[in-house]
């Protein structure tokens, strides 16, 4: 298949490109970052470097490649801004949408987050709602979510992946990512909220295996939803840091996810099934 990848740079993208080409499909990578485009054409993929937020240039180049698929997997992390993570979602995503729609893209696969979920007691399924009616500022990431899982679902077939928490190479979770960095620096205390994580790896194979899913929503999340107060000190042990503070109470919305639909239905196999021995591999 001719597939068209948004955002081939960032963190999935970059491990996503290769398992394409491997696979045998003509793959188009697209970065906004001209520095990228010989990572991409390393990986046997076709580099183009665009700005999603160009809707006619967007137009242009699906016109010109003709996909098959458009894998979404924009996002705007660098920063660590909320607000123009929410931008890429409602602007980027309606722009990406409204030219696959025009060149008659048959389906897409796009990245979401498995924590935008209502609060509740248990780990969310995919069809719990989305806390649509939460305060700022959670509410301008919800906003952005809804608007992505709005506009994708327009296309013949979707399939809408709601990550976990990455972690792995080149994340926040890295040895040298923000995330790391605050716990070695005591500044992360470990609470009552349930997060729910996945490698960037299993995230990777599961946009790649979607591409046979049927159109739905799946939760690609490990087998684990944990307290911080379970996961953050195992956390920082593998990361060499000092044991973190503990802070009681959670956000009702810190429930983790379930991934039994991606599992019990699709098949969905994960390399690293656990933060618990994920977190030391990934460090390693």
């Amino acid at each position: 298949m001719k597939i068209f990848v948004a955002g081939a740079s960032g963190v999935i993208g970059r491990l996503l490109l290769p398992q394409l080409v491997q696979a045998g499909h003509d793959v188009f990578g697209m970065t906004r970052k001209e520095e990228q485009r010989g990572a991409i054409e390393q990986t046997g993929a076709k580099a183009i470097v665009a700005d999603v937020f160009d809707r006619v240039q967007m137009v242009n180049i699906l016109t010109e490649v003709k996909p098959d698929v458009v894998i979404h997997q924009l996002t705007s992390l660098s920063q660590g801004s909320s607000a123009e993570n929410a931008r890429i979602r409602i602007e980027g995503t309606r722009n990406l949408v409204d030219a696959a729609k025009q060149t008659k893209v048959q389906k897409i696969i796009a990245q979401s987050i498995s924590w935008a979920y209502e609060p509740g007691p248990t780990p969310a399924v995919e069809e719990t709602a989305l806390d649509k009616f939460a305060p700022m500022p959670r509410n301008t990431t919800i906003n952005g979510v809804v608007a992505l899982e709005e506009a994708v679902k327009e296309i013949p077939a979707y399939v809408i992946l709601r990550y976990g928490t990455l972690y792995g190479p080149a994340t926040w979770y890295d040895k040298n990512g923000n995330t790391a960095k605050k716990v070695m620096n005591q500044e992360m205390k470990a609470t009552d909220g349930v997060s729910s994580f996945v490698h960037v790896e299993d995230a990777a194979n599961a946009a790649l295996l979607a591409l046979d899913w049927p159109t739905g929503t799946y939760n690609i999340v490990d087998d684990e939803p944990a307290k911080g107060i379970e996961w953050l000190p195992v956390y920082a042990q593998a990361l060499g840091a000092p044991a973190p503070d503990i802070q009681s109470g959670a956000a009702p919305w810190e429930r983790g996810a379930s991934n039994h639909k991606a599992k019990n239905e699709q098949g969905w196999i994960l390399q690293y099934p656990t933060w618990r021995s994920g977190f030391s591999k990934s460090l390693q």
